[in-house]
C-alpha cells in the first residue's frame, strides 16, 4: 500500500472489467432534465447505486423518440444495466440487449415489452384523482395542457382526468399540447386562457408547465389563483412546493420508484436472467394554493394536506 501511494497508483476500474467482465456501470438515458423531478431521480439513483459499487454513466436522449441513436455510444462502455427515463428504445434494440444479458428499467414509463421492464406509477388513477377534486371543488369548465402526446405518462395521466370528468356530465374538455416545455406550455395557456369560455380548472400535465402556466394567467391574464383559475400539477417537486406558487400536484413516490428500479437491475444482473418485471406504484394528491379546495375529503398527514375521497 505504501509502494502504491508513493507511485500514485490506483486501480483501473476498466481494466478490471476485462477480466471480471462487469464493468459496474449502469446507464442512465435522460431527456428532460428541465423538469426538476428528474435532477432528483438522478440524485437518488446515485446514492443507492453506490451502495451497490455500481456507478452511474448519463447519457442524454430525446423525449419525443426513442433512445436508439445514442445505443451504440452506451455499449460502447460495456454497460451492465440501462435505465431509460424520459425516453424509450424500439423493440429491435431491447431484443439486442435481452439477448446481451443487458437489462433495461423505463422509468416513469411503461412498456409492452417481453424483453424490458418498468416502474411507473398509477398515472391514469392519477388523472382520475385531479378530475374527481376539481369537481368536488365546484368547477363547471375544465381544460388539460399534454406533455409529449405519445408518451405512456401523459396518454394515461389524460385518459383518467377525461373518465372521471365524462362521467360527471363533462365531455367538453380544452386541449393544450405543451410538449412538457415551458415556452410551448406558456402558448398553450395564452390560447385557453384567451377564449371567452375559458376553463376555470386546468390540469397540467407536470408542474414545470404548471409553473408557467400559473406565470401566465397571473401576469398576462390578471386571473386570482384560484378564485379565477384552479391549477393543478404532477410531480410535486421544485417549485410546486415554493410558497410563490403552492402547486396542488399528484405526487410521485420518487424514492420508491427509483428503489424499485435499483432492486430490478441488481435482480437481474446477478441471476443473468432477464426477464420484463413491471412495477406500479401509488401517489397522493397533494393540496395546497393553487386550487380551490372542496368542503371535504382533504386531510392533513404529517403536516401534509392530502385529498382522500370519502374522507373529512
Amino acid at each position: 500500500m505504501a509502494a502504491a501511494q508513493e507511485l500514485g497508483y490506483r486501480p483501473n476500474a476498466i481494466a478490471r472489467s476485462l477480466i471480471t467482465n462487469r464493468s459496474r456501470i449502469i446507464a442512465v438515458v435522460m431527456a428532460y432534465l428541465e423538469n426538476l423531478f428528474y435532477p432528483d431521480v438522478l440524485e437518488e439513483l446515485g446514492r443507492l447505486l453506490v451502495k451497490e459499487n455500481y456507478r452511474l454513466l448519463l447519457f442524454t436522449g430525446h423525449m419525443d423518440r426513442d433512445s436508439d441513436p445514442v445505443f451504440d455510444q452506451l455499449m460502447q462502455y460495456r454497460v451492465d444495466g440501462i435505465i431509460l427515463a424520459s425516453t424509450t428504445l424500439s423493440s429491435h434494440l431491447s431484443e439486442e440487449c435481452a439477448t446481451a444479458g443487458i437489462p433495461v428499467v423505463l422509468f416513469n414509463r411503461t412498456t409492452e415489452r417481453d424483453a424490458v421492464s418498468s416502474v411507473t406509477t398509477r398515472n391514469r388513477e392519477g388523472g382520475r384523482r385531479v378530475a374527481e377534486f376539481l369537481l368536488a371543488g365546484g368547477h363547471k369548465r375544465f381544460g388539460y395542457i399534454s406533455g409529449v402526446e405519445s408518451s405512456s405518462t401523459n396518454r394515461d395521466r389524460f385518459v383518467g382526468y377525461r373518465e372521471a370528468l365524462v362521467e360527471a356530465g363533462h365531455d367538453d374538455i380544452v386541449v393544450g399540447v405543451g410538449n412538457y416545455d415551458r415556452a410551448e406550455a406558456e402558448a398553450a395557456a395564452r390560447e385557453m386562457l384567451s377564449r371567452p369560455d375559458r376553463p376555470d380548472a386546468l390540469f397540467v400535465a407536470n408542474d414545470h408547465m404548471a409553473v408557467a402556466v400559473m406565470d401566465v394567467a397571473r401576469y398576462e391574464f390578471g386571473l386570482s389563483i384560484p378564485e379565477d383559475l384552479s391549477i393543478v400539477g404532477y410531480d410535486d417537486v421544485g417549485a410546486a412546493r415554493w410558497t410563490a406558487y403552492g402547486i396542488t400536484s399528484m405526487s410521485q413516490p420518487l424514492k420508491r420508484m427509483v428503489e424499485a428500479t435499483v432492486n430490478i437491475l441488481m435482480s437481474q444482473i446477478s441471476s443473468g436472467e432477464i426477464e420484463a418485471e413491471h412495477r406500479i406504484l401509488s401517489g397522493e394528491l397533494m393540496v395546497r394554493t393553487s386550487a380551490r379546495v372542496p368542503k371535504s375529503g382533504v386531510v392533513e398527514i404529517d403536516g401534509r394536506r392530502i385529498y382522500k375521497p370519502g374522507k373529512s
